[in-house]
């Protein structure tokens, strides 16, 4: 087989709005990762908190 196996090394990565920490992509993102924002549930609810950009609004 010639398939490709994604390994960590190269997946692509990006950096989270609320924490600032890089991320990884993972698959249940697949669909949706240039929506991603955030690395975990708990950094979404801060940027959701704070109304940092890049989050949703606030209220």
């Amino acid at each position: 087989m010639t398939e490709k196996r994604r390994t960590k090394s190269n997946l692509p990565e990006k950096t989270c709005a609320a924490c600032g920490r890089p991320f990884a992509w993972r698959k249940k993102w697949a669909r949706d990762w240039d929506k991603v924002k955030a690395c975990s549930e708990r950094c979404k609810g801060d940027l959701r908190r704070t109304g940092k950009p890049g989050g949703a609004p606030a209220g």
